[in-house]
């Protein structure tokens, strides 16, 4: 049997040239995406964040989800209510009541 042929022999020096630089960049993006997908696992599945200590919740209700602004924040409780508390003083503000359709 003979040797089998390159696959490159028949392209012009500049298109093989072309060709390996195209072959890099896409094992490049490759790498990048995985590392990125990684990164999403991994932040995803990380513990939440602890509520801070000074805020005390109604009894008998759990928080869902938190958000700040810049002299408050907020606690969206587990029985639909979104409580907004003063960052300063950690005194409740307002309470706010989601209400269904």
């Amino acid at each position: 049997m003979g040797k089998a042929p390159d696959e490159d022999s028949g392209l012009p020096p500049h298109l093989i040239g072309l060709k390996r630089l195209v072959t890099g960049l896409t094992v490049v993006m490759i790498g990048g995406f995985l590392t990125l997908i990684a990164a999403l696992v991994i932040r995803l599945n990380a513990d939440p964040l602890p509520l801070p200590d000074r805020i005390s919740l109604p009894g008998g209700v759990s928080a869902v989800a938190f958000t700040q602004g810049t002299d408050w924040f907020a606690v969206v409780t587990s029985d639909d209510r979104i409580l907004i508390y003063d960052r300063a003083t950690s005194h409740l503000r307002q309470t706010v009541q989601i209400d269904h359709p």
